[in-house]
């Protein structure tokens, strides 16, 4: 029986199994109109090689010359409130509690009231 199977199944592979041919290329006959002139490119490129930057090098740094306003601490403390505070509204009741304790950023501290707007006095 599994012969019959292995056979059959060999047989309609056989038959499926077409030669597949590449189409022609398609040649596109639209003619090219620029929008800039020949000076305005020239102009561009000389530009381009005055300022010695060039971005598809290997050797392109973008952070050679950035300088941080922030110190090392400042943003370890940024990235750790950050972590908390997606680590708790990703947490199993989604904030519930974080929000309770209105620890975040502009949670209003006193009693909401549903259907209250949060801004109402």
């Amino acid at each position: 029986m599994n012969r019959n199977i292995a056979s059959a199944l060999v047989i309609a592979t056989a038959a499926f199994a077409g030669t597949a041919f590449a189409d022609d290329i398609t040649i596109d006959h639209t003619p090219f109109n620029s929008t800039r002139t020949r000076a305005e490119v020239q102009a561009e490129l000389a530009q381009y090689k005055t300022n010695g930057v060039n971005v598809w090098s290997t050797q392109y740094n973008p952070l050679k010359t950035f300088k941080s306003g922030l110190t090392r601490q400042q943003v370890v403390a940024q990235y750790v409130a950050s972590r908390d505070e997606v680590a708790a509204l990703n947490s199993e009741d989604s904030g519930s509690a974080y929000f309770a304790q209105a620890t975040g950023r502009g949670f209003n501290r006193g009693t909401q009231l549903a259907g209250t707007p949060t801004n109402a006095q």
